[in-house]
C-alpha cells in the first residue's frame, strides 16, 4: 500500500505550461494528465487549505485566474508549486498528484457546489 510520500506510478515528466496555467504530468504507465492551476491551488495539500485534521478543509474562492510561477523539487517524491498569488506551502507528492487527477470530476463538482452554497465565486 502506498503511503503519502510514495506513488504506485511515478511521473516520467512534469511540464509547467504557464501560458495555459496548467501542469502536465506524464506517468510511467503511459497516461498523461493535465491539471489546471486553479484546481491545484484550491486542492493544495497545505495545512492552510486542508487544515490540521479531518473536517477542517478551507474553501478557497476567487482563484479562477491563478497561475503557477515555478515548480520546486522536494526530494524525489514531490514538488512544491509556487502560485502567482504567492501560495507556496503545499508539497504535492506524486501519489497526491495522481489522486487529484483520478478524482478530478468528483472533487471539482464538490468544489463548485461548496462555492455556490457559501455564495462565493471562482472569480476574484
Amino acid at each position: 500500500m502506498a503511503d503519502r510520500f510514495s506513488a504506485a506510478v511515478w511521473p516520467v515528466e512534469v511540464t509547467l505550461r504557464q501560458a495555459e496555467k496548467s501542469l502536465v504530468v506524464a506517468w510511467e504507465d503511459g497516461r498523461s494528465d493535465t491539471l489546471a492551476a486553479e484546481y491545484l491551488r484550491v486542492e493544495s495539500p497545505s495545512a492552510e487549505v486542508q487544515g490540521h485534521g479531518p473536517g477542517q478543509k478551507m474553501l478557497v474562492a476567487g482563484r479562477r485566474h491563478v497561475g503557477i510561477l515555478k515548480l520546486e523539487p522536494v526530494g524525489n517524491y514531490a514538488i512544491r508549486i509556487v502560485f502567482d498569488d504567492l501560495h507556496d506551502s503545499g508539497i504535492y507528492s506524486w501519489s497526491y498528484l495522481r489522486q487529484l487527477a483520478d478524482e478530478y470530476g468528483a472533487r471539482w463538482a464538490e468544489y463548485l457546489q461548496a462555492l455556490e452554497a457559501q455564495g462565493k465565486r471562482r472569480d476574484p
